[in-house]
This record gives C-alpha cells, sequence and structure tokens, in this order.
C-alpha cells in the first residue's frame, strides 16, 4: 500500500473530478458536479450522485472515502447518513458529497434547488 502523496492541496475543480471518477469506478448513476461558487458561501462544488440501492449507496461512499485517503491523505470534515444509506452526505469542505437512492434523490431534488449554477455530467 502506498502512502498518501504529499503535495499542493487539491483546487476545488479538480477534487470534484476525483470524487466523480470514484463514484463512476463503482457504477453510480447521473452524477453531476454543481458549481456553487458565487452561489454558495460555504462550499465550492457538489457533487450528487445515484445509487441503484441502499448497497450500491454505501459502496460509493466507501470507494470515495478509502481512495480520497489513500491517493490524497483526505478525510471528510463529516459524514451524515451512513446508518441508512439513503442519502449519505461527505464534506470535503471544498466539495460536499451526496450520494443518494433514486428515490431519496427525487424527493430532495438538489439540482433544481440550486437550478441557477453551472452543472457538468459526468460520464
Amino acid at each position: 500500500m502506498s502512502a498518501p502523496r504529499a503535495s499542493a492541496p487539491i483546487e476545488p475543480s479538480e477534487l470534484a473530478g476525483l470524487v466523480s471518477g470514484y463514484a463512476s469506478d463503482v457504477k453510480a448513476q447521473d452524477i453531476v458536479e454543481l458549481d456553487l461558487r458565487g452561489v454558495l458561501g460555504y462550499t465550492d462544488y457538489f457533487v450528487i450522485a445515484t445509487g441503484g440501492s441502499d448497497r450500491q449507496v454505501k459502496a460509493v461512499h466507501d470507494r470515495i472515502h478509502e481512495n480520497m485517503k489513500k491517493d490524497h491523505g483526505l478525510l471528510p470534515r463529516r459524514v451524515e447518513g451512513l446508518g441508512e444509506s439513503r442519502w449519505i452526505l461527505m464534506d470535503y469542505l471544498d466539495v460536499i458529497v451526496h450520494v443518494f437512492t433514486a428515490e431519496a434523490r427525487e424527493y430532495y431534488r438538489l439540482e433544481q434547488l440550486w437550478g441557477e449554477a453551472p452543472k457538468r455530467h459526468v460520464e
């Protein structure tokens, strides 16, 4: 196992891209990066993703958490929602990650709430 790389802080846009890539690795669906710079004062990006089940939502969380720690030495400031795994929030300060089940994502509709923010869909 390699040690986390020691380097300059990761730019928020790069951090969002890393998180999106890790989510994609475990087949997260409908991954969207919302650029909230100039819209919110407490974060630069939301990364929003959907898992096909509670179990997959947890797997997406686990992949992001493990790889951000292993590859970049970063841990989220806080994590919420692990108990039920319908909506897991991971706070990396400049990037806040939201991993939902399809039903929870439809209910909370974060993309519509922040509709004026530029968005990038991740394949």
